[in-house]
């Protein structure tokens, strides 16, 4: 087979469609207004930092060496981006990072490292408020933690074994609106209450209301309680299975039977006044309320009596201030919150969550921050450019997008001093 040399012709010419939306959005203002300044000898812009790396999971990679080894053909006579070299690029994104914090609980004497940047949070949320993401009002929050096993060198050891990192991350719909990084030692349930409280803040600063709030069970506790109750109208949390809550359970007289997913089981609820002994110890009791209980019980395969309700059954409680709905309602309602481990699973594996670049945890912080951007532009431009491209769907994970939008061979042609994109193929785009 005899080959001809041509000139540069790119792999992934459907990336400069992203480019000029990113551009008419004028999120370059917003890059250059909110980051630091830039001396005037850099070759470099924001937006040619910021554009150059959100390319690279758009272009299906995932490290920063891609930009010279796969992307080099994306940005050559690029009239929307200059790309710098990998390590020009890894050491601006470097600069954005703000020193680690050692916290320590009340009475504690163990210190635990939290990596918060609230500059870039606020970069975040005004992206999404640009991409019209959201409504400023009645917008349902989701709070998790997701463990990232990294073998870093100041990654921790977690307590399901393996080192790496343990962040904290707010989501309103598919959008991730928060990140708050902590080493691997920290427990999810750790200080959750002041990290609740600078997200909350954050979100109140650019005028998202919250209505209602939903988490796992480590936001079972009095002052994260508290804190959720300020903020928002609603609240569903997991309850912990501890003594107060099965004498609760014990309580309940009337069950329905339910089937869920093939399977027999019982739902009931009662009113319920927990963290009576966090109050006492903290004198806090007059910030004491009734809650409503909800549970869901299965009957147990090896038949062990529980103690304190003398059943052979496994509990699912679900604690709420919601005493309008119906007991089906709240566990269905609360069970959408397993949209985000999808979420986490969109992040690890297509915007590169799993394979951080630095060594240092404030350093990986502002990665986690610029892919979770990537990913909140990401769901913007699939919704948008599904209007206009009959081939793609809302729904498409970035790997099809890929393959169906970006994987269009093009180059940049100039002509009478204006610069053409020329496509290669039958494209049904509608710019």
């Amino acid at each position: 087979m005899k080959i001809l040399n041509s000139s540069s012709v790119s792999s992934f010419g459907g990336i400069n469609f992203v480019f000029q939306q990113l551009t008419q959005l004028r999120i370059d203002t917003l890059l250059n207004r909110h980051l630091p300044a830039l001396s005037k000898q850099s070759e470099y812009t924001w937006k040619d930092i910021f554009f150059s790396y959100w390319s690279i999971p758009f272009c299906g990679g995932d490290c920063a060496e891609d930009i010279s080894l796969n992307l080099k053909s994306v940005f050559s006579k690029n009239p929307f981006v200059k790309s710098p070299s990998p390590d020009r690029l890894l050491n601006r994104i470097k600069e954005l990072s703000e020193p680690s914090v050692q916290l320590k609980k009340n009475k504690s004497d163990v210190f635990n490292e939290f990596s918060i940047n609230q500059s870039l949070n606020h970069l975040n949320i005004k992206i999404l408020k640009k991409l019209h993401s959201f409504t400023t009002t009645d917008n349902i929050l989701d709070y998790d933690n997701t463990f990232i096993f990294t073998n870093k060198a100041d990654a921790k050891q977690t307590y399901i074994k393996g080192k790496g990192y343990c962040p904290g991350v707010g989501i309103i719909g598919n959008h991730v609106v928060y990140i708050e990084n902590r080493n691997g030692n920290c427990a999810p349930h750790t200080l959750q209450n002041e990290t609740i409280e600078r997200m909350f803040k954050i979100l109140n600063k650019h005028n998202i209301k919250v209505d209602v709030f939903r988490a796992d069970s480590a936001s079972y506790q009095f002052s994260t309680i508290l804190t959720i109750n300020k903020h928002v109208n609603k609240f569903y949390i997991r309850a912990k299975l501890n003594t107060a809550v099965l004498n609760a359970i014990s309580t309940i007289d009337e069950w329905k039977e339910v089937e869920v997913n093939g399977k027999i089981m019982f739902r009931g609820s009662t009113g319920f006044i927990p963290f009576k002994q966090a109050a006492r110890a903290t004198k806090q009791k007059e910030l004491l309320k009734e809650y409503r209980l909800v549970v869901t019980k299965e009957k147990r395969k090896d038949g062990q009596t529980n103690i304190f309700t003398n059943e052979a059954y496994n509990y699912y409680p679900i604690l709420t201030n919601d005493f309008d709905k119906t007991e089906d309602q709240i566990v269905s309602f609360y069970n959408q919150r397993g949209k985000q481990e999808k979420e986490f699973d969109i992040l690890k594996n297509d915007f590169a969550w799993n394979k951080l670049p630095f060594s240092k945890i404030e350093q990986n912080t502002v990665f986690l921050l610029l892919m979770a951007m990537c990913r909140n532009i990401y769901n913007f431009i699939i919704q948008i450019f599904s209007k206009r491209f009959k081939h793609l769907s809302p729904n498409f994970r970035i790997k099809k997008f890929i393959f169906r939008f970006i994987c269009i061979p093009a180059k940049w042609i100039e002509s009478g001093r204006t610069k053409y994109l020329r496509l290669y193929g039958q494209v049904s785009f509608k710019t």
